[in-house]
């Protein structure tokens, strides 16, 4: 049973899990559909839901799984944060529990950034979690000490 899923350092909540077809689904209330329980899932389930319950992110601003054109290739953002006027504003990365964060993710996400630029990039694998904002008037980034408030993305600098 899901029960087997690793702890995170998130909050706990109410999942909806379930088994269709002998696997194991979790509702994603994003997408507003059960999907595949993995490892990396489990992550962006709880993630998700730590942004709208502890950082204020409103729900209908958030999207899972955005295909984007990239050099003539689709690829897939696991997660992506609009503004209130829906341009992008973050995109989130996930992986598993058990995978490291290491400069590979970042480059990933970066590779993404560069169809979107938004101004912040957001990776985690439920039990590390970072974000970085990006300066492109000075070519740099900085990473923040916590992931931000939805009210306050608009007012850092």
């Amino acid at each position: 049973m899901y029960e087997q899923m690793p702890a995170l350092n998130l909050p706990a909540f109410d999942t909806k899990v379930t088994s269709r077809d002998g696997k194991l689904v979790i509702f994603d209330p994003i997408r507003r559909k059960y999907v595949a329980l993995t490892p990396e899932e489990w992550v962006r389930q709880h993630f998700i839901q730590y942004l709208i319950s502890c950082r204020a992110y409103p729900s209908d601003l958030l999207a899972n799984e955005i295909n984007l054109q990239l050099h003539g290739t689709t690829k897939r953002c696991d997660s992506i944060v609009y503004d209130t006027c829906l341009a992008p504003l973050m995109i989130l990365e996930y992986k598993a529990p058990h995978v490291t964060i290491k400069r590979e993710v970042f480059d990933q996400i970066s590779r993404y950034n560069a169809a979107l630029r938004v101004k912040y990039l957001t990776v985690s694998n439920g039990l590390t979690h970072y974000c970085c904002m990006i300066d492109y008037a000075s070519s740099s980034y900085r990473f923040l000490s916590d992931i931000p408030f939805y009210s306050e993305l608009s007012r850092l600098s």
